[in-house]
């Protein structure tokens, strides 16, 4: 009803489409044709960071004591280390099948390749190549299809639950089934995408649903278990199992808390970190224990910390002239980031068309051209990858030093042997294809063989390979497969870091350079340039080098790589939540919004319930609008006294308020009558005076007489009527005092379950609801529309004032909007009311009123009102 009212309102005042302002179109959500920027949309729920403190909760808190609290915090500990070591055997699960199919591939393919060089048919070897792949692939789609938020990295969505935005089907065991299989078959496939990425959703998934102890996918699963019911505390687990899967990619526990940190959470709970980093160690040692053991057959060794290990960097002992880095290298290092920073922003900026390009044309056809499309980009990468391999390589000399002038070398043993690694396609006797050691290894080994191996890669061939892999994995991310982009950014980064230094030694002489130092600088400056992060990526990469000296040069090429690329766009995840619509909070305001206030961004268009509400405008209510949560008001009226003899739903109500006003007199009369218990004769004279010297109580009420004589006739309009749009403009926004607020859900909860009074009868009949009972339903609580209220008389009463919010936070109509946006943000609020001085609600905050787009729109109409 209310967005009806608001659509009425635009076509009046605006006219046609063309003629709506950019705040409308924002708030429609729909796209402006001469910007060509899709806008937030509103049909993306929020979460609620808040506490609703009501009586079934205080309820709670009285029977909890000190035993209690411990136990209910020792759980919290029991699940986020179960949440941890779950994350880590989703890892292992995902790491063992990747290797198993990658190694079944490329043994057959190799195999293939080294008989058809002299019988001539490699013709024969591709198509093996595209069976396996497309093979693959076409799996991978088709569990995208079953569930269709696990295409992609995941990361952009877990960050926009985190913000505070529920994105539907992120967090369900349906969705962590198709990712994690799905990845596995997407990087088997040969495409050019990381199974890093989707850990951290695997993980995230894993922290929201474990603790509920249910689970919609398999109904069975169904446990008496009704604590952690509340989007607070689900968060937390969230945040937590994000960071474990940080911690299983890359074996980086305090890169895991600092990603939750830095990319999600947009407010952070204290008491969470250290929770947060017990699960990412659990994680991490939960993995390094079994794949230890699976590899090596060394239980308990930990030798493989994480998905993806880089190794350790070490210069040679015969090498005395040999540094890791130098201070001048730092000079290399920012010129590094510079590029890094315009190769990543080149990279947004194709992958963003290509994106708007899928929208428009590709995902509003049948989901069967979704497959296809993947299936293209499977073959068009394979048939890219042989025939490179194959042709542009280079035979190069193997390095009599390999073994044992690099010891780094010998890191290569912790994944597999390194003659496996070494391709010699169309190469003789003690020479390589170069081409085809990057191209036919899994994409760790590749990582590795440019950091660790010292003269192995010709320029040409390392120009080539980064510029394949770059436009085939822009090309690849945003299709319709589970895919990450950790790994193809650091490969194409590390290509790029070794050119460098192979240009360095080359042409300008400096032999005394770490090449594998370049290829991880290189890595970074890249992949700080298309994801934009900085502390988190800063210790993830020194946890997974092992090296702390390292630090100083990583996070100087990320802060570089950063400004470069802010300079021209955003980020590759905040591009895709943008392209989404998704209304997520940044992390301040510009200050050019200090010119607006809460007045000018609120809502004043109110759709409310009263203390006391009849069930048939309760009903009326829900179905005709979408609002998740409604003021509980009163009205200020004239002669309330006639209007209480009349009626007992309006005495009730008028009571309620009556008892809910806090005066100065009221709280001083309260303090003196408990003053009477002490001992004290001095205080006993006091409270008598004081009581001798009260008025009558017909003039006790002084708040009362003040608004009486501010009164102005409105339509005697009873508070069992539903608002309508008939009403008149005096009648929509007359004065109401606020009391509170009560979810849809809560309301939705008190129909289905019958509690309600007769008018007949004392409010106090109604029956109680404990606070398991209100959050059983938690997450999905049933619609309005599906319940069956035959059984309700619609003349029954509800009183909604023990189980709405009475205390929730509000703000002044003169707040400034950076105020109002830090306390929104920073206490995760999802409604903000505003209420005037005299305590009368004037409107509602919402997270579409924060929105970047919304207050460039309202500060525009700001100075175009000066």
């Amino acid at each position: 009803m209310a967005r009806c009212g608001a659509g009425l309102c635009c076509c009046c005042c605006c006219g046609e489409r063309e003629s709506r302002t950019p705040e409308e179109l924002t708030i429609l959500g729909e796209t402006h044709e001469e910007e060509d920027e899709i806008l937030p949309r509103k049909d993306y729920e929020s979460l609620d960071y808040d506490r609703c403190i009501n009586d079934p909760y205080l309820e709670i808190l009285e029977s909890m004591d000190n035993k209690k609290a411990q136990r209910y915090e020792a759980v919290k500990w029991v699940l986020v280390f179960a949440i941890g070591v779950c994350t880590g055997l989703v890892g292992l699960f995902v790491d063992f099948f990747v290797r198993l199919f990658t190694q079944l591939k490329f043994q057959v393919v190799q195999s293939s390749v080294e008989e058809c060089t002299e019988k001539g048919c490699l013709a024969l070897s591709l198509l093996e190549l595209l069976g396996f792949n497309l093979t693959f692939v076409f799996l991978a789609s088709l569990l995208v299809l079953i569930q269709p938020v696990a295409a992609g990295s995941g990361i952009p969505e877990i960050k926009c639950y985190l913000n505070g935005v529920k994105v539907p089907g992120v967090v369900r065991l349906r969705t962590v089934v198709c990712k994690a299989t799905g990845v596995l078959f997407s990087v088997a496939g040969g495409l050019f995408v990381g199974k890093e990425g989707p850990m951290i959703h695997s993980g995230a998934v894993v922290g929201a649903g474990l603790p509920q102890f249910q689970s919609i996918s398999l109904r069975k699963i169904q446990f008496n278990f009704p604590y952690f019911r509340s989007d607070r505390d689900k968060r937390d687990f969230v945040s937590a199992g994000a960071a474990a899967g940080v911690a299983a990619a890359f074996g980086a526990p305090i890169g895991g808390t600092l990603f939750s940190l830095e990319e999600g959470s947009s407010f952070w709970n204290q008491g969470l970190t250290w929770k947060v980093l017990f699960c990412s160690m659990a994680a991490t040692f939960t993995l390094n224990f079994f794949r230890s053991g699976i590899q090596f057959g060394s239980w308990g060794s930990f030798q493989l910390p994480g998905l993806l290990n880089f190794g350790e960097f070490k210069c040679s002992e015969s090498d005395k002239k040999c540094h890791l880095w130098t201070a001048v290298d730092l000079g290399f290092f920012i010129l590094m980031g510079i590029v890094g920073g315009l190769l990543g922003a080149t990279f947004n900026c194709l992958n963003k068309r290509l994106a708007k390009y899928r929208m428009r044309n590709v995902h509003p056809k049948p989901k069967l051209v979704r497959v296809l499309e993947s299936l293209l980009v499977s073959l068009t990468t394979t048939v890219v990858v042989f025939v490179a391999s194959m042709v542009l390589g280079e035979c190069r000399q193997m390095s009599p030093s390999r073994h044992g002038g690099n010891d780094t070398l010998s890191l290569q043993d912790i994944s597999e042997d390194v003659n496996a690694s070494i391709k010699t396609f169309f190469c003789p006797n003690e020479t390589y294809n170069d081409m085809a050691t990057l191209f036919f290894n899994p994409q760790e080994s590749a990582i590795l063989q440019l950091f660790h191996q010292d003269g192995t890669f010709s320029p040409v061939t390392l120009s080539l390979f980064f510029l394949l892999y770059f436009l085939l994995s822009c090309w690849t991310y945003g299709i319709s497969v589970p895919s990450g982009l950790f790994v193809p950014s650091l490969l194409c980064g590390a290509a790029f870091g070794r050119l460098v230094a192979n240009l360095l030694k080359s042409y300008i002489g400096l032999d005394h350079i770490y090449s594998g130092t370049f290829a991880l600088i290189g890595a970074a400056a890249f992949l700080g340039g298309v994801v934009r992060m900085t502390i988190s990526l800063t210790v993830i990469l020194i946890e997974s080098t092992n090296e702390i000296s390292y630090g100083l040069p990583i996070m100087i090429t990320l802060m570089v790589a950063k400004w470069t690329g802010d300079f021209f766009n955003k980020g590759i995840y905040d591009i895709h939540v943008n392209l989404r619509g998704v209304p997520l909070l940044e992390w301040e305001t510009g200050v050019e919004m200090d010119k607006l206030r809460a007045s000018d961004i609120m809502e004043p268009n109110l759709t409310y319930v009263y203390p006391h509400t009849r069930i048939q405008s309760l009903v009326s209510i829900l179905r005709t609008t979408v609002h998740h949560a409604f003021p509980v008001v009163t009205e200020n009226r004239g002669n309330e006294r006639e209007f209480m003899k009349g009626n007992q739903l309006i005495s009730n109500n008028i009571k309620f308020k009556k008892s809910s006003i806090l005066t100065r007199a009221g709280e001083q009369r309260k303090r003196s009558q408990s003053m009477k218990s002490y001992p004290s004769s001095e205080l006993r004279n006091m409270c008598d005076d004081h009581i001798a010297t009260e008025e009558p109580p017909e003039k006790e009420d002084m708040l009362q007489q003040m608004l009486e004589r501010r009164y102005t006739p409105y339509p005697s309009l009873y508070p069992d009527q539903s608002p309508s749009e008939e009403w008149t403009m005096e009648e929509r926004f007359r004065p109401l005092t606020f009391h509170g607020l009560i979810l849809r859900s809560q309301l939705v909860t008190l129909l289905d379950r019958g509690v309600c009074y007769s008018e007949s009868q004392s409010s106090a009949s109604q029956p109680r609801l404990s606070h398991a009972e209100m959050s059983e339903d938690y997450p999905r609580y049933p619609d309005i529309h599906d319940l069956d209220l035959t059984l309700l008389n619609p003349r029954m009463i509800v009183d909604v004032t023990p189980y709405m919010n009475p205390s929730p936070f509000t703000v002044s109509p003169n707040t400034h909007v950076s105020q109002v946006f830090n306390l929104f943000r920073t206490m995760g609020l999802r409604h903000l009311p505003v209420v005037n001085a005299v305590g009368e609600v004037v409107g509602i905050i919402t997270r579409h009123n924060l929105t970047h787009e919304f207050l460039q729109a309202r500060l525009r109409q700001h100075y175009q009102t000066i």
